[in-house]
């Protein structure tokens, strides 16, 4: 093929992504799936289902729209691969596999629902947050695709992969890794380190090289975006399309899911903040707002008090500020006082502890 034919064909597939793209921006896909029997059950009654039994699929769902957007995006950098996704019990994606897995709950709202109750939030719930993880899973795809972690030079960067481990010790001042996943999740794992660079770099208007300017992780940034120009236009050397633990293949009920997923969090987000937590608010059986709403809500605002008043960047404080909203549901805590004054009493509290998260014993996140 002549190098003018190859431009025409990449110009085409790259003109198909985008008006892609546009569709979903203009207007939702309709859902022309029937509604689930399942849609109206209550919670118990839904946690006695089996993965299997679901029965759902990407088609028609907001998640299909955002890995079209990825899709996208991976073209406008002219890269060749398009990471398959299939659901399955959570995110993940398989050593040796050019693709990845997303959780069941994002392909129907109910699931979403039964998430939030079970686990307090839905990672990959929100637009942002969608796209934020589907390009770090991208990274992972993009590695095996092109085998990039057998490369000399990737592993002098990132480190030989290794084990994974079932927990790790994060380091909130290193400037040694980017920000983009909660938890400074960079800092689990080299293959973890990649996919979380390659997410920001991959990032639409990310303005990387100002962000991490003077920081060592833009030595990483800088051979990211080196190495996927080096490999832009060629095709993947991995095609395999094999999908691991799809949801088709899973007898596990959602109630065993769950209890096995709490289990494993269970120590992730410390008690440190219900005493203050529990001054601050009132748990009054359901009057009022809840807490976690109100600091939802206040988010901005805090952030930009807490950042004038420590020099801390916004990161770190909404690492705070999301413990100590699962803290507030958990304990089942309301706001019922005028804003302004918990606006106040909130933005003293939360710059304590992100000075007492900083400088107290590095905390273990599990994996």
């Amino acid at each position: 093929m002549n190098s003018a034919h190859k431009m025409r064909t990449n110009g085409a597939r790259l003109a198909n992504d985008a008006m892609k793209a546009n569709r979903a921006d203009r207007k939702p896909r309709r859902h022309t799936v029937p509604a689930p029997v399942w849609a109206d059950w209550s919670d118990d009654a839904l946690l006695g289902l089996r993965f299997c039994d679901l029965r759902v699929g990407l088609f028609a769902t907001p998640l299909a729209d955002r890995v079209v957007r990825l899709y996208v995006e991976l073209a406008r950098r002219h890269l060749r691969a398009r990471p398959h996704v299939w659901l399955s019990h959570e995110w993940f994606a398989p050593d040796g596999v050019p693709g990845f897995a997303a959780p069941f709950y994002l392909a129907h709202p109910r699931l979403m629902e039964l998430e939030r109750s079970q686990m307090l939030e839905v990672e990959g719930g929100s637009p942002q947050s969608c796209m934020q993880i589907l390009r770090h899973e991208a990274g992972h795809a993009i590695d095996h695709a092109y085998r990039l972690y057998r490369r000399a030079d990737y592993r002098r960067i990132f480190g030989r992969c290794r084990p994974y481990p079932d927990w790790y010790r994060p380091r909130p001042d290193s400037r040694r890794f980017v920000l983009h996943l909660d938890s400074w999740y960079a800092q689990s794992h080299p293959a973890e380190d990649f996919a979380e660079t390659f997410a920001v770099w991959l990032t639409p208007e990310s303005d990387w090289r100002r962000r991490y300017r003077n920081w060592p992780a833009a030595r990483k940034l800088e051979y990211v975006d080196w190495l996927m120009n080096e490999i832009a236009g060629s095709p993947p050397a991995v095609r395999s399309r094999a999908r691991l633990e799809p949801l088709s293949a899973l007898r596990t009920t959602l109630r065993e899911h769950y209890q096995r997923r709490r289990a494993r969090y269970a120590n992730d987000v410390p008690v440190v903040y219900d005493a203050d937590l529990q001054r601050l608010f009132e748990a009054c059986g359901g009057r009022g707002r809840t807490a976690a709403a109100f600091l939802r809500r206040a988010q901005p605002e805090l952030r930009e008090l807490v950042a004038r008043w420590t020099g801390q960047p916004a990161y770190t404080i909404d690492q705070v500020l999301r413990e100590m909203a699962v803290r507030c549901r958990r304990l089942g805590l309301h706001a019922t006082r005028s804003a302004r004054r918990m606006t106040q009493d909130a933005a003293v509290l939360v710059t304590v502890h992100t000075l007492n998260f900083l400088r107290g014993r590095r905390r273990r996140v599990a994996i």
